[in-house]
This record gives structure tokens, C-alpha cells and sequence, in this order.
């Protein structure tokens, strides 16, 4: 009901950050303020990406090659986009996705050490050159973050088995945090680093002021 394009925001993160329980924080806050908010995850949101995040993520997996893994990856993110992140954004709406090329970089990129520029190609070839319009890092210490994805997992049981990143060494997780820090130096003006080391409630605080900074501010003032 509008020709306006709506927004994408992507969090971003290290397994185990808090990352799906701020997204949902975040759209329930949006939604509060008469956003109309789509939520979405990488890789699945889409029933051929989520068979893909089966196979990507299962533990049963770990000998997959870097390469086939981030061309698994981009098939999805392909789908993604072409199902569920343009024709929201054609509709005015918001789309809040829980990672995206970011993460391919930061994964496959560091931590598989395929580098940036592999992962970019695909990123222009396969997504259109799709950016997010606010992309929200959620910086935090490896170990910690690491373990709790763990616990997190064990606690899903063997119907949902997602341990496969987990399984990494702490030098993985450390390039993966390196090239997490590397893209938000680089793209500055879209990525938003905050410290996911705080408390819930004050992070959740923090990524709603940069979001209403953003993209809720001109509106505001408009009404009043």
C-alpha cells in the first residue's frame, strides 16, 4: 500500500551474542510504534534455505569444503532475497534479518580464511549488490560467547542439531570476531558496533536509539 521502500536492518555477531533475542526485541519495540516488521534468519527463512541451514549446520557435516559451504550459503541468501527480503522491502516494510553477507564474510571469509573479496563477488553476482540500510554488530569476547551457543544448543537436543560452527577452535571464532571488526571499520557509516557483553535490557536499549536515529527520526518530527 506504499511506494516506498522499506528498511533492512541485519544484526550481526558471533554465535552465542544474544543476537535472535535482541532481533526480537527490536520488532517488538518497531511494532510497538506502528512499524510494520518482517523477521527473518540466515541461512533458512525461506523452506529451501532452512534445508540448506540442516545441512550447513549439522554437526554430521564438518567435512564440507570452505567453498562448498559458502556456495550453500549464497544459494540460500539467493532464494532469501528473491522470496521474502525484496518483496518486503517493495512493500514499505521492514525487515529485520538475523545475519547476512556480513556473516558469510566474517565466517567463510576469516574464519575459513577464503578472504573478503571471494565472498563479495558472489555478493555482487548472486544478491543484486543488496545492502543493508543499518546493520547492527553485536561485539563480543569469543570464549564466552562460544560457550554459551553451546549450552544453547545441547539445551535444543538431538531433534535440532546445530553444532557444527560450534565445534571450532577459538582462533576460528577469533578471525571471525577479527573480520567482524574489520567490515565495521570499512563500511562505518552502515554498521553499528555495540557491546554485547552488557546486560539484555541496556543493549536493547542501545540498538533501538541507533534504529530510531536512523530511520524514525525524520518521522517523528514530522508528526509533531
Amino acid at each position: 500500500m506504499t511506494s516506498r521502500r522499506g528498511k533492512f536492518i541485519t544484526i550481526e555477531g558471533l554465535d552465542g551474542c544474544g543476537k535472535s533475542t535482541q532481533l526480537e526485541r527490536l520488532a517488538a519495540a518497531l511494532r510497538n510504534q506502528g512499524v510494520d516488521v518482517v523477521t527473518t534468519r540466515e541461512p533458512g527463512g525461506t523452506p529451501l534455505g532452512e534445508k540448506i541451514r540442516a545441512v550447513l549446520l549439522d554437526s554430521r557435516t564438518a567435512g564440507v569444503d570452505p567453498w562448498a559451504e559458502l556456495a550453500l550459503m549464497f544459494a540460500a541468501r539467493a532464494q532469501h532475497i528473491a522470496e521474502v527480503i525484496a518483496p518486503a522491502l517493495a512493500a514499505g516494510r521492514f525487515v529485520l534479518c538475523d545475519r547476512f553477507t556480513d556473516s558469510s564474510e566474517a565466517y567463510q571469509g576469516g574464519g575459513r580464511k577464503l578472504g573478503s573479496e571471494p565472498v563479495l563477488a558472489l555478493h555482487r553476482t548472486l544478491c543484486g549488490d543488496l545492502q543493508p540500510d543499518l546493520t547492527i554488530l553485536m561485539d563480543s569476547e569469543v570464549a564466552a560467547s562460544v560457550e554459551r551457543a553451546r549450552r544453547r544448543n545441547l539445551q535444543k537436543g538431538v531433534a535440532v542439531d546445530e553444532n557444527r560452527f560450534e565445534s571450532e577452535s577459538r582462533a576460528f571464532f577469533q578471525r571471525v570476531r577479527d573480520k567482524f571488526l574489520e567490515i565495521a571499520k570499512r563500511d562505518a557509516q552502515r554498521v553499528v558496533v555495540v557491546n554485547a557483553r552488557k546486560q539484555p535490557d541496556p543493549v536493547s536499549a542501545e540498538i533501538l536509539a541507533a534504529v530510531r536515529e536512523r530511520f524514525l527520526k525524520t518521522a517523528s518530527g514530522a508528526r509533531k
